[in-house]
């Protein structure tokens, strides 16, 4: 069987979560053959691939957000020159529709516009600065947004939907499944390929999608105002059109669930399949060297990025210290993929003279896990951290913010095991700090919390477990086809 995953902004060219979620699956399947449908933000992350691909990924193709518009009536003519072969025709009546249904955003043909930017003459850059594009955003700014200047109007507008358009552009290829880990553009990549070859759509949520681009759009500074809510409206739109499509639609716990049904899920397409790491990897890595015996070590394993506010982390970790000397911190993950933000924190670290913050950049982390006495995250978004889980598994408590489902990994979802770390609340250096204090000045309830993190980890998230799951719902797409088959083949008899 093909699947194809796609993918926002993760595997292959970045490591960690999602990314080593999808790197697992396809090593635990060898029996399927794998496409990655990768989507990044433009052509200078090409070819930038952190990751071994597996044997069985058949090829990577990547797609660009924001790009030249590179059409099949543009090819290069004798001369190695880019040619303008395009129609210039306008869109047909029932196109134009279809365009127009999309962006005043009343029930989306989305069947036909997929079938609209399959046509090799269609231009991108055309339709967005064209006539049709035009009237219809004067149509919804009219609706919706008249008491705004309709030239900053138009031009959002046409910002919004290039990367769209560039997605709904992009060439599919066929393949048994479409295994999409978020909705947003993924998503709606998914609901192509459903639409033209009537394949399989699983939708596999870590974060809520829709949720997280919110979040990030409130913080943002580039887009102000209401604007912020026209593009949180769109993520909306492309989000409900993902659950629309799916046959399955996946979350990891039951928060998350919610929200998907709060964004339009349908409830009987609705499934929770929890993470699980390979415990079997941390079951003999070594423990603390010699030179950490006068440490009370804490490890964050993570990509230094804002979503994982590791300045927060850095300030929380300042004020443990001032308490409690015996602290010290390892930061460990890449600082390569966001430099600036990657700065700002040496920097903070700098200033403020802190002393024992370690950043370890990229590390094998069964290489560190051993010498840690406890792990912390300190994000602002999360869905079900595989970090916690693999620090359980290694016998280790964690310190989390009260994001995704670190309430239900630390405190326990239906088992009696106990508090396996300590929760608090996003951004509340106070309590983080104290929370570093506590696991270095009290080492029983610690080591109890790791116990608790361990028998929870064995429980409920080992790899045999998601996997198992998975593998049910891949052979129920396959029984279904050989069913089609079958029946195909008995009227052809």
């Amino acid at each position: 069987m093909k699947i194809c995953f796609v993918a926002e902004g993760c595997y292959p060219y970045v490591v960690g979560g999602v990314s080593s979620w999808i790197h697992n699956m396809i090593k635990s399947f060898p029996e399927h053959e794998f496409i990655i449908m990768a989507i990044v933000s433009d052509r200078s992350q090409r070819g930038k691939f952190v990751y071994e691909l597996p044997e069985n990924v058949l090829e990577v193709r990547e797609l660009y957000l924001s790009d030249s518009d590179w059409s099949e009536a543009a090819k290069d003519d004798n001369s190695g020159k880019r040619v303008n072969r395009r129609i210039k025709k306008r869109l047909s009546k029932s196109e134009y529709y279809s365009l127009r249904s999309l962006i005043i955003n009343e029930d989306p043909e989305w069947d036909q516009l997929f079938k609209l930017f399959e046509k090799k003459t269609l231009s991108v850059d055309k339709l967005l600065m064209g006539r049709d594009f035009l009237y219809a955003v004067k149509e919804a700014y009219g609706k919706y947004h008249s008491d705004m200047v309709f030239s900053d109007y138009l031009w959002t507008m046409r910002s919004i939907y290039l990367p769209l358009f560039l997605m709904l552009k992009s060439n599919v290829p066929q393949a048994d499944i479409y295994h999409c880990v978020a909705t947003g553009y993924a998503g709606v990549l998914g609901a192509k390929a459903r639409s033209l070859y009537k394949c399989g759509l699983i939708i596999s949520e870590h974060g809520i999608y829709t949720r997280e681009r919110e979040e990030e759009l409130v913080k943002a500074k580039w887009v102000q105002g209401i604007y912020k809510n026209i593009w949180i409206d769109q993520f909306k739109k492309m989000s409900y059109l993902a659950y629309q499509k799916a046959d399955i639609i996946t979350s990891l716990y039951k928060y998350a669930r919610e929200l998907q049904i709060e964004l339009g899920a349908p409830v009987s397409k609705l499934k929770i399949t929890q993470n699980g790491i390979n415990t079997e990897r941390f079951s003999n890595i070594a423990g603390k060297l010699e030179e950490d015996k006068e440490y009370t070590n804490i490890g964050a394993v993570l990509r230094v990025a804002p979503i994982k506010d590791v300045k927060t982390l850095i300030r929380a970790f300042y004020y443990a210290k001032k308490h409690e000397p015996s602290l010290r911190l390892f930061v460990m993950g890449s600082y390569e993929e966001e430099p600036e933000y990657a700065q700002e924190c040496f920097d903070m670290v700098d200033s403020l003279e802190i002393q024992d913050v370690i950043f370890t950049g990229q590390i094998d982390v069964r290489d560190y896990l051993g010498r840690m006495d406890c792990t912390i995250l300190t994000s602002i978004s999360e869905g079900q951290p595989l970090t916690i889980l693999e620090g359980y598994a290694a016998h280790k408590p964690c310190i989390a913010t009260d994001v995704g489902n670190c309430r239900g990994l630390i405190y326990g979802e239906g088992d009696d095991f106990g508090e396996a770390g300590i929760l608090t609340h996003i951004m509340n250096i106070d309590e983080i700090s104290e929370a570093m204090v506590f696991m270095a000045q009290n080492p029983i309830q610690r080591q109890k919390m790791g116990e608790a993190g361990y028998k929870r980890v064995m429980e409920k998230y080992t790899n045999k477990m998601m996997v198992d799951t998975y593998r049910n719902i891949y052979e129920g797409f396959e029984k279904e086809e050989q069913g089609s088959k079958e029946v195909s083949e008995q009227w052809l008899v």
